[in-house]
């Protein structure tokens, strides 16, 4: 049989975003070794240059809406769903790079844009897989690129500290998801998703098949940072280079949903006995922990990055509220559309807060939530920008947040869950106090340095105007509506049967 170049093409078509990737983490390595003497600021710009044309890449090679067909022999899905976090993961990388480029505590070079791009790469893969040995690979090629960022801050004891916590915890995590996707296998004779349901339906089964699950879904939980998988956030948000933690609380956090969900519906689909101990059972709980262990210890916090962490960990609960819809509504597309919406939107806000943060940190002496008194003075562009994002994350009326909690909660109705959306108005309400306390320090409280003007760089400046405007623009009702239809479109997409 000859050599069929038009075939070969056409399998590679779903993965041509990756192998661009790929491709461009290479090119970025070779010019810096090449060019020892470039400004390293360049190589921050080529990065997310490259990363935006990989995202414009996945809009070309998006499939339809009424398209969920297996690719690369049935490791990975070719769906919208997989291609909407593919321009998450993506968008997410091109901010982080560029907001990385005035950063002066790492002094970032080839290898960190490189790892940057290579864990967005692993990502949308771990969104698309569709077969346990992709998920277990992309999961941890995204993890160990994770590791090494986080402790990237040369001569920083925080910065190692976060490093080697997040690789200690990681490591437990990902060897007892190992476990658990090794017994699975063990049990029903195939690493395919959808293989996989029919053989565990045996009620000789159920005992081992659960506790397999069960060990799954803790690897799951420490990618989100749910309860009580949480433990590793603080420490390494506060510890890790400030860009980064955006990354890694935005990004990383879509990535572990996006895995959870694909694994769990089809290898565990809704209405079987399974799904009913780890859709039901655990997520209702886990979600309600969740919301209220980060939102109430978030109160506590004095620094700003361990309070962002202890909030991120309260908007995993809220995701989970819609994960819990998603397995128990009628209606899964919605609920599914609300999680993507959420995550996507979630993204802008989160980063566009940590880039103001690492600005105030390398600027103003700390990341404490003192050292943002009198910034409203110093740089209104800057305290602006951090009320849009707060105020978003909140769930303000008027911006994104309040518009992605809405339709969160609005699925969780549907499916009849009305504790878990007075557990979220209950969250929403406490953590008013922890965001207007850095609204108040930069508007109330006084600084000796407030009269004397806070330099923003530029390429930092473009990301907080970005994600600001993001945050800002989408939550008007007439900009929101053609989002929330593609995020309904993926869903479809997802829930497709091929």
């Amino acid at each position: 049989m000859g050599f069929n170049e038009t075939s070969l093409i056409s399998r590679l078509v779903p993965v041509v975003p990756e192998i661009f990737v790929a491709i461009w983490t290479v090119v970025v390595l070779s010019i810096d070794l090449a060019f020892p003497t470039l400004h390293r600021r360049n190589l921050g710009i080529l990065a997310a240059a490259g990363m935006l044309a990989a995202l414009v890449l996945s809009l070309l090679v998006a499939p339809g809406a009424d398209q969920n067909l297996p690719a690369l022999g049935g490791m990975i899905r070719h769906d919208l769903f997989a291609s909407t976090f593919r321009i998450i993961f993506y968008a997410g990388a091109a901010l982080t790079c560029l907001s990385s480029i005035d950063s002066r505590s790492q002094r970032a070079g080839g290898e960190y844009y490189s790892l940057v791009m290579f864990s967005a790469l692993a990502m949308s893969l771990m969104a698309a897989s569709n077969n346990i040995i992709m998920l277990y690979l992309a999961t941890e090629t995204a993890s160990i690129a994770q590791y090494l960022l986080a402790g990237f801050t040369r001569g920083s004891k925080f910065s190692a500290e976060a490093g080697l916590k997040y690789f200690v915890f990681g490591a437990v995590t990902s060897t007892v998801m190992l476990y658990g996707l090794s017994l699975i296998y063990g049990m029903s004779g195939s690493t395919d998703y959808t293989e996989i349901a029919p053989k565990l339906v045996d009620p000789a089964l159920r005992v081992p098949a659960t506790f397999a699950l069960l060990l799954v879904l803790a690897g799951f939980a420490f990618k989100t940072s749910a309860v009580p998988f949480h433990f590793w956030a603080p420490d390494v948000y506060q510890g890790a280079p400030t860009p980064i933690t955006g990354f890694i609380s935005t990004a990383s956090k879509a990535a572990g949903f996006a895995i959870l969900l694909r694994f769990m519906y089809s290898a565990f689909p809704p209405g079987s006995s399974l799904a009913s101990l780890s859709w039901v059972s655990l997520m209702q709980p886990i979600a309600i922990m969740t919301m209220l262990v980060g939102t109430l210890l978030a109160i506590t916090q004095k620094n700003a990055k361990r309070m962002l962490a202890y909030s991120s960990i309260a908007q995993a609960g809220y995701v989970l509220i819609g994960v819990t819809a998603f397995a128990t509504s009628a209606d899964r597309a919605n609920a599914l559309a609300s999680i993507i919406f959420y995550l996507a939107t979630y993204m802008l806000a989160n980063i566009c807060a940590f880039t103001i943060v690492g600005i105030v940190a390398e600027r103003a002496g700390g990341d404490d939530i003192k050292n943002f008194a009198g910034l409203a003075r110093r740089s209104p562009y800057l305290a602006l920008g951090m009320v849009a994002a707060l105020l978003s994350l909140l769930g303000a009326p008027f911006l994104v947040g309040f518009i992605g909690k809405l339709f969160l909660f609005r699925a969780a109705l549907s499916a009849n869950l009305v504790l878990l959306v007075v557990v979220g108005m209950f969250s929403v309400l406490v953590s008013v106090w922890y965001y207007l306390g850095i609204i108040r320090a930069m508007y109330v409280d006084r600084s000796d340095d407030e009269l004397v003007p806070l330099r923003i760089p530029s390429a930092s400046a473009a990301v907080i105007l970005l994600s600001g405007m993001g945050v800002a623009l989408v939550g008007l009702p007439f900009l929101s509506t053609p989002f929330w239809d593609m995020a309904l479109a993926a869903a479809k997409g997802f829930l497709l049967i091929s």
